[in-house]
């Protein structure tokens, strides 16, 4: 995996872009120190709707509030 730091990253976008698509994964730095990390896209990540919403809904059956509102806890990630 080649690294580039991000000022070149930056003036050269494109170029490693094409390298990505081609299939290269390239490190981003930022003062010598890994920030990034381009690559293609991993197709297996994509799922078809009907299962992703199928496996909420089980997630949901197993997994209760417990009595709080989800306004308490949404007000309550806010602090």
């Amino acid at each position: 995996m080649e690294t580039v730091g991000a000022y070149e990253a930056k003036t050269h976008l494109p170029k490693l872009l094409a390298r990505v698509a081609k299939g290269e994964r390239i490190t981003i730095t930022k003062h010598g120190v890994p920030v990034a990390v381009l690559q293609p896209p991993d197709s297996s990540r994509t799922k078809d709707p009907r299962t992703v919403i199928r496996q909420l809904r089980a997630f949901r059956k197993r997994n209760k509030l417990g009595g709080v509102s989800l306004k308490r806890m949404i007000e309550e990630g806010r602090e």
